[in-house]
């Protein structure tokens, strides 16, 4: 039993399924070439000392005192004995020569699935130039982009009228975009950070007004899974004068807008201490032990359209999915914000071996959840609990429901932008088998006209 696909698999999906195919066996022919059991010594140690490495960290940030020093010592010492090891018994070069075939394998693979499915962006539609846009402008955000960068001088040149944020005042910034909408604003932007970003994106959503972002925050990760430029703000302002509109989702947490995360757990109770602006790193290492383990802080459950977990450490709830397999990792981008879902990324994580699970089996660990709903709703035997919105901290009581609202906001962006990176499918290894003997499945070709999509199977 098996998908086909009515026109055939592409040849160049065939081509590198084949040559992905190939590399692996050659990954296989490698280790075995060893002789003596030398592959199979590669393996063993290479699999232990990741697992080790896991187990250190985990005791870094859920322990103190000796525990911690053990885990770095750990954490160093492992990935230290395996170079020694493959050294030691002249097993370098098999690893070596492994680890670069199977790369090659792994690249070919989703080479191969990226041709089989052209994977679809965003789609834009011309936009007419704003008459009385009105530009919301943090000077202190990333550090002084605003200044340094000419943005006040670049978006009156544009005819855009500009209102300065007082750094030194708790400035109410939705207030000022209902005010500048009263007055007859026909755009409202925002050069400042997320959290900024999408409290004027609710106002601009609740009155149908198109959205200017301009990347002037610290990480800017809502502009760059917008595909605009993060290394000169100053790009972004040239949507007034040529610009085209994406419509994308908002995402609502207790009934308030967020572009890219909200967060509960661990993350959303370090970012709760007044001394975590100041010194990150230090304040996570000394409130991870007690939240970690349970002293502190309290376990989540979350109730999905179609599934139910319990007892979280944290959660992470995205204005739609990130493309990574592992969203939480450094990177991590979300290659479509209009496919109409959430996010939700569900941790639990009570020990060393957990976290090497999670460290060796990523999203396909016990401990990991990755999945979307339309709808979230978080639960805590707490009144009330800590949410990071957009980096931003935030007290809700429970239960929090998160939603979407599909296509409800209108973002102008320059016609001229860098784009965002396209999201290949799933990394599945039976979809790239299915490709190399000339068959389609769903997962392979996603929305290529004449894809079977319903899992009917034919002979």
């Amino acid at each position: 039993m098996s998908l086909s696909h009515p026109a055939g698999v592409p040849p160049r999906a065939r081509l590198f399924a084949l040559l992905a195919l190939i590399c692996a066996l050659g990954a296989v022919v490698v280790l075995v070439a060893a002789g003596e059991g030398g592959g199979l010594v590669v393996v063993v140690v290479g699999v232990a000392g990741a697992a080790l490495t896991a187990m250190g960290t985990w005791w870094v940030v859920a322990h103190r005192g000796p525990a911690r020093l053990a885990g770095a010592v750990l954490a160093v010492a492992a990935p230290v004995a395996i170079l020694v090891i493959y050294a030691r018994a002249d097993l370098w070069p098999t690893a070596l020569a492994a680890i670069l075939v199977w790369a090659a394998a792994v690249v070919c693979a989703r080479t191969a699935l990226r041709a089989a499915r052209p994977p679809a962006g965003m789609r834009a539609v011309a936009a007419g130039r704003p008459r009385q846009p009105v530009l919301i402008m943090n000077p202190k955000s990333g550090g002084g982009k605003v200044g340094r960068f000419g943005l006040v001088e670049k978006g009156e040149a544009l005819g855009a009228r500009v209102v300065l944020l007082d750094p030194e005042v708790v400035t109410d910034v939705a207030a000022i975009a209902r005010r500048a909408v009263a007055e007859g604003a026909d755009l409202l932007g925002v050069a400042g950070g997320d959290g900024t970003q999408a409290r004027v994106a609710e106002v601009a959503a609740e009155h149908g007004l198109p959205f200017l972002v301009v990347s002037a925050g610290t990480r800017n990760h809502f502009a760059m899974d917008l595909g605009l430029d993060r290394e000169d703000p100053a790009r972004c302002l040239d949507a007034l004068a040529d610009g085209e509109e994406l419509r994308v989702d908002l995402g609502f947490v207790g009934g308030r807008a967020f572009v890219n995360t909200a967060s509960f757990g661990v993350y959303a109770e370090v970012v709760q201490r007044p001394e975590y602006r100041d010194a990150k790193a230090d304040s996570a290492l000394s409130a991870l032990p007690d939240l970690l383990l349970g002293y502190a802080g309290g376990t989540l459950e979350a109730a999905t359209d179609d599934m139910r977990l319990e007892a979280q450490q944290a959660l992470l709830i995205s204005n739609n999915p990130y493309s990574s397999p592992e969203p939480m990792a450094v990177g991590a981008r979300r290659a479509r914000l209009d496919l109409g879902v959430l996010g939700v990324v569900g941790i639990r994580v009570n020990n060393a071996a957990q976290a090497a699970d999670v460290a060796l089996r990523g999203a396909r660990a016990a401990g990991l959840h990755v999945l979307t709903s339309r709808q979230v709703v978080i639960g805590s035997e707490a009144e009330s609990i800590p949410v990071a919105v957009d980096g931003e901290a935030l007290t809700l009581p429970t239960p929090v429901t998160c939603s979407i609202r599909p296509g409800a906001l209108r973002v102008l962006v320059p016609r001229d932008r860098p784009g965002a990176p396209a999201a290949g499918p799933p990394m599945q290894w039976r979809d790239v088998l299915a490709l190399a003997f000339n068959r389609m499945t769903p997962h392979a070709c996603g929305s290529v006209p004449g894809c079977p999509t319903s899992g009917t199977a034919s002979q």
